[in-house]
């Protein structure tokens, strides 16, 4: 029964999730949201808004005022 313990423990140090760590940082995502107003956008920005670069390494658009 003490071991039942000890491989919870294990399995909780293997199987944790660190925050973020699914979503990688690419410089144009970093670049756009570090800018007030501006968001990343799937598709055509918003009509009062224009796309000044990309996001998730060209994969989205980056939409400001």
């Amino acid at each position: 029964m003490k071991i039942l313990y000890l491989l919870f423990a294990v399995f909780l140090l293997l199987f944790q999730a660190t925050s973020g760590s699914a979503d990688p940082l690419f410089a144009d995502t970093v670049e756009c949201r570090s800018a007030q107003g501006k968001f990343c956008r799937v598709g055509a920005c918003p009509p009062t808004f224009t796309a000044t670069g990309t996001c998730h390494g060209g994969m989205m658009n980056c939409c400001s005022k």
